[in-house]
């Protein structure tokens, strides 16, 4: 089914798009708020990959890409982010958007940007199960898998290192709400005890008041599924300044050199997990971040996926012979899945030249991507101690 006629292929390129036409990719991550340590490696990233499709001249009978940026504000402010994604469309004139990055602000902005106006989003880093069910008309995709897969993966670490009741914290947003549920849903199932799921407010000067109830309750272990520049940062210094708790569990939302640098020597032996991948597209990605126009580190929490997230973009447009969301939004999974030939992280311009000859890709990219139901990563995560002030890679899962 993904064949396409090269004489076919070849109209639809030419009919698509104009000659050297420039367009431009929305990133629309949150370069403020409680993640803005991870969003500048985000960003370089995808413009990488932008770098790449322009420079081999191979888009579109020669269109050039480049990113236009707006800040999410990650959830912190909801019409914010709004008025930015629409911006996003409305005077930048962008054709795809990679993002939104934090869960809230991204189902905001499907549902109220997106969707009105026909507009593509493959988010890099929106993990709430909710996203799974939502209402998309086709335009949502993400790279990185739903916290319905960390919840279990996390368990299992839990287990395996002897837990046997938890306290349990969350960040109050969809995202925060979404991976507590998921693992306490599958701590409990696994013969484990949760003895409190809390929520807790971004952006308090003071967490004791919840340490408190945190400590009342007692757990093996304190999970903070919350963001590591802001209210999980605070949670833990609380635990540490009381002496609630002494070992964290760390879901994706809280990894980032910021906080080991924050929290100090204490954070050691804390650990969790984190979507990535080891694959062979993530060695080549952490290669060439090194020496992109705007270096970067792959290994930063959703790095690759926003890499692969403008990649795939980009090649839906080839295979589609087109720039409208609305016509290439039905080749994004085409080109992200087998069968066909895989293509890694340096080598969007061979993909380029064989979808424009006809012939299938399957996009592999740094993150192993592979797109499963709903248009989200099947996903594979990074499991971590923190030692020596360092995330220590312990497996893949």
């Amino acid at each position: 089914m993904k064949k396409l006629l090269l004489a076919t292929a070849a109209t639809a390129l030419i009919a698509g798009a104009a000659s050297a036409e420039e367009i431009k990719l929305g990133i629309f991550i949150g370069f403020t708020g409680p993640i803005e340590s991870l969003t500048g490696h985000m960003a370089a990233a995808a413009e990488l990959a932008m770098k790449e499709a322009s420079d081999s001249g191979k888009l579109l009978g020669g269109t050039t890409v480049v990113g236009a940026r707006a800040d999410s504000t990650c959830a912190i402010d909801t019409a914010a982010g709004t008025a930015a994604a629409e911006r996003l469309i409305t005077a930048e004139g962008i054709k795809g958007m990679i993002g939104g990055d934090c869960s809230g602000i991204t189902g905001a902005v499907l549902q109220n940007v997106a969707r009105p106006n026909g507009m593509v989003m493959i988010s890099p880093s929106a993990t709430s199960p909710a996203l799974t069910t939502a209402e998309d008309d086709g335009l949502f995709f993400r790279t990185a898998p739903s916290d319905a897969r960390e919840g279990e993966v996390m368990a299992d670490i839990l287990v395996e290192k002897g837990i046997k009741s938890i306290a349990l914290t969350y960040t109050n947003n969809d995202y925060g709400k979404g991976l507590s549920d998921a693992i306490a849903n599958a701590f409990i199932a696994k013969g484990g005890t949760v003895t409190i799921n809390a929520a807790h407010e971004d952006g308090k000067a003071d967490y004791s008041a919840e340490v408190a109830a945190l400590a009342s309750a007692g757990g093996d272990l304190l999970v903070v599924a919350g963001y590591l520049d802001q209210g999980g940062k605070g949670i833990i210094q609380a635990s540490l300044d009381s002496g609630a708790f002494s070992q964290f569990g760390l879901p994706g939302g809280m990894v980032g050199d910021t906080l080991p640098a924050a929290i100090g020597p204490a954070l050691d032996g804390s650990y969790g997990q984190v979507a990535q991948s080891d694959s062979s597209g993530a060695a080549i990605l952490t290669e060439m971040g090194k020496t992109a126009p705007t270096p970067f580190d792959a290994t930063s929490p959703y790095t690759m996926e926003s890499y692969d997230a403008a990649a795939l973009i980009m090649l839906a447009m080839q295979a589609a012979g087109s720039t409208d969301p609305k016509v290439y939004k039905d080749k994004v999974l085409e080109v992200a899945n087998g069968p066909g030939e895989k293509i890694l992280p340096g080598e969007i311009a061979k993909g380029l030249e064989l979808l424009a000859a006809g012939q299938d890709i399957d996009y592999d990219g740094a993150s192993g991507v592979e797109l499963i139901g709903p248009g989200e990563s099947a996903g594979r995560y990074r499991q971590f101690e923190v030692k020596g002030g360092k995330y220590e890679t312990v497996t893949f899962r």
